[in-house]
């Protein structure tokens, strides 16, 4: 995956100098870190000893980065980065053009509370909008935020930059608002999202989904689960950036992990 994008693309995560290792190697080795939930030291330990990831990388044993270089790639890598190797992953998966919608959150608290206090950080989740296509589970999209937005007003920002590939777009009650289902509409994409029940009317709104296409919204909460029962449900990097970089990581690794 990481070798398709340009060298442009990857160049970030490569020393500025120009003397380092190629930035898709980089990322290779941060994929393989977080699909073991290991740390940079042992990660670098194991690739060495690992036939197969040294055939791919071209590097023998004692020519693999130290853990601090591998570090420091992850800290340069901006957000782009990330989210351009997550919809490569999302490609490894069959799609349908039917998606659904919804959020979960991941803890900040692996910090020590000496370290929360110095920063006077207060907000101990981050919001994390998953957009995951129901063929396969995909990850197509997300949107992290430590700010807790409303849901009605995410949704069309992560939604409308992918209407390309949707059909549908499945979500619960959280995201009941008129304008954006006008804005699905506009965008081609057909809204399945349930409404809030204020008067007999709406009932009647609520019966006309499709049940068996909406009913495929749970997929968001299997994957949900299934990433917090494999990667944890909390963040090791400290920072808000490399938190949302890091989640954004561990989506792409789900995503591979399901091919």
């Amino acid at each position: 995956l990481a070798q398709k994008l340009t060298d442009a693309a990857l160049m970030e995560l490569s020393d500025p100098a120009g003397n380092g290792f190629a930035g898709w190697k980089h990322a290779v080795l941060l994929y393989l870190r977080e699909h073991m939930s290991a740390e940079y030291e042992e990660i670098i330990d194991w690739a060495e000893e690992m036939e197969r990831v040294r055939a791919v990388l071209n590097l023998q044993r004692g020519e693999f980065p130290a853990p601090s270089t591998l570090c420091k790639a992850f800290k340069r890598a901006s957000m782009t980065v990330w989210r351009q190797l997550l919809r490569r992953s999302a490609e490894l998966l069959d799609q349908n053009g039917h998606a659904a919608i919804d959020a979960t959150y991941f803890d900040r608290q692996q910090a020590s509370s000496h370290y929360l206090r110095r920063i006077d950080r207060s907000v101990k989740t981050i919001q994390t909008t998953f957009l995951v296509d129901t063929a396969e589970g995909a990850i197509l999209d997300l949107h992290c935020s430590t700010k807790w937005p409303d849901e009605t007003k995410i949704g069309p920002k992560v939604a409308l930059r992918n209407a390309g590939d949707l059909r549908s777009l499945a979500a619960d009650k959280g995201y009941d608002d008129m304008s954006f289902r006008e804005e699905l509409r506009n965008a081609g994409i057909r809204p399945l999202i349930k409404h809030r029940v204020f008067a007999p009317y709406d009932h009647a709104h609520n019966a006309r989904i499709d049940d068996e296409l909406y009913g495929q919204r749970s997929q968001t909460e299997s994957v949900n689960s299934s990433i917090k029962r494999s990667h944890g449900s909390a963040v090791r990097a400290r920072d808000w950036f490399r938190q949302f970089r890091e989640i954004t990581l561990i989506a792409g690794v789900y995503n591979v992990e399901q091919a």
